[in-house]
């Protein structure tokens, strides 16, 4: 056991990192994300609607398309860290939305999740994916760090 964990080798923040990511991501998938993307077009208009909360009242299928996708595509990104800080980005507004939305009663329940993961995707913006991740194999191969 002490083998596999020799900090020489691996970096506990690193794997730290690599735990967070993979155990929020499959939140995001197989909790919030897979109901949402597989409930079709009545249910991604019942959460497009969300958006009128802004102002927008305008092609609700789509941002709620736009909400499951996020949730359930940002979720497997986010496990392997692909495209880890745009996606970041576009689960940021999906959070900023689901807070607004709780806020303003359009949606039932607090907004303590949505602000939650908030927090989490912030810290994760700043760290980056960490070591173990797809992007990391990507950029320290292009950099001549492999």
């Amino acid at each position: 056991m002490m083998a596999i964990l020799n900090t020489e080798r691996w970096s506990s923040v690193d794997l730290a990192l690599l735990v967070l990511r993979l155990g929020i991501g499959v939140s995001f998938v197989f909790v919030y994300g897979a109901g949402k993307i597989w409930g079709g077009p009545e249910q991604w208009a019942g959460l497009g609607q969300k958006m009128a909360v802004f102002g927008i009242t305008f092609w609700p299928t789509f941002w709620g398309f736009m909400a499951a996708l996020t949730e359930f595509a940002g979720g497997i990104l986010l496990m392997l860290g692909v495209l880890f800080r745009p996606m970041l980005v576009l689960m940021l507004m999906t959070m900023f939305v689901a807070a607004v939305g709780h806020i303003s009663g359009q949606i039932d329940g607090g907004p303590w999740h949505a602000t939650e993961m908030t927090t989490v995707f912030v810290a994760l913006f700043l760290t980056g994916p960490g070591q173990y991740s797809v992007d990391a194999w990507l950029f320290s191969e292009a950099d001549g760090e492999r």
